[in-house]
C-alpha cells in the first residue's frame, strides 16, 4: 500500500488508523528469533524507510494500544492524535531485545533522559503522559475520537499540496535527518551483537514459553 501511495504526489496527508483495541501490538515475538530475525528486521524497517519518503504529513490515529513495533510505527509518523484511552510502550527490554527505530527517534522527540527511561525500563504510558512528553500532538475523548481526528486531518484539505510538501521537506532539512543510514547501522548492531547474547535468546524464548526469563547477564 505504501509503495502505491508513494506514487501519488497529490496526497495532502497519509493517515494510519486502526479497527479494534490495538493500533498495533507489534511484530510476533517468534519472528525475532533465529534465522527469522534478519528477515523480520529487513521487512519491518522497510516500512519506515518508505514512510520516511513521503513528502506529505504522515499521521497516526491511535485510539487503542500501540506497543512494541506498533508504537514505533505510531511515533515515527509526523503527527500523532490519540484517544484518552490510548497507551504507548516499548516493552522490548523485558523480553531481551531493544527497538531500533524507537532508539533513533524517541530521544529526538522527548529528550535523552525520558527516552532512556522508557526504553531501558519498557513501561507503558497513557496518552495524557505521552502528550505531556510531546510524543502525541492531541488527545481526544474516546467517544468522539473518530470525529475529532477527522476534523484534525481535514484541516490539510484547505491547504496547497505543493506548499505542504515543500514545508515538510524544509523541516526535514533543518532537522538534518539521516534515518536510513542510522537504521541500517542499528539493524547490523542488533543482529551482530545483541542477538549473539544468551539473554536475548532467553528473553524471547521465555516469552514464548509464558515464563519469567532467567537472565545470566551475558
Amino acid at each position: 500500500a505504501l509503495d502505491e501511495l508513494l506514487q501519488d504526489n497529490q496526497l495532502k496527508a497519509l493517515v494510519l488508523g486502526h479497527n479494534g483495541k490495538f493500533f498495533s501490538a507489534g511484530v510476533d515475538v517468534a519472528d525475532h528469533m533465529g534465522d527469522k530475525a534478519e528477515t523480520m528486521l529487513r521487512e519491518f524497517h522497510a516500512i519506515f524507510k518508505k514512510l520516511n519518503k513521503f513528502t506529505c504529513p504522515t499521521i497516526a490515529q491511535v485510539s487503542g494500544s500501540a506497543l512494541g513495533g506498533g508504537c514505533e510505527i505510531a511515533i515515527f509518523c509526523d503527527i500523532v492524535v490519540a484517544s484518552d484511552k490510548a497507551k504507548f510502550g516499548q516493552p522490548e527490554i523485558k523480553v531481551g531485545v531493544f527497538p531500533p527505530v524507537a532508539a533513533i527517534v524517541m530521544p529526538l522527540f522527548i529528550g535523552r533522559k525520558k527516552a532512556f527511561e522508557l526504553l531501558l525500563q519498557g513501561e507503558t504510558i497513557s496518552s495524557s503522559e505521552a502528550l505531556g512528553l510531546g510524543l502525541v500532538n492531541n488527545v481526544y475523548p474516546v467517544d468522539t475520537f473518530n470525529e475529532n481526528a477527522k476534523a484534525f486531518v481535514d484541516r490539510f484539505q484547505a491547504l496547497s499540496t505543493v506548499v505542504i510538501q515543500h514545508t515538510k521537506i524544509a523541516l526535514k532539512k533543518v532537522l538534518g535527518e539521516d534515518f536510513d543510514k542510522k537504521i541500517d547501522e542499528l539493524e547490523a548492531y542488533y543482529l551482530q551483537e545483541l542477538m549473539k547474547t544468551h539473554d536475548a535468546k532467553e528473553g524471547l524464548q521465555a516469552f514464548l514459553d509464558k515464563r519469567s526469563p532467567k537472565w545470566e547477564n551475558r
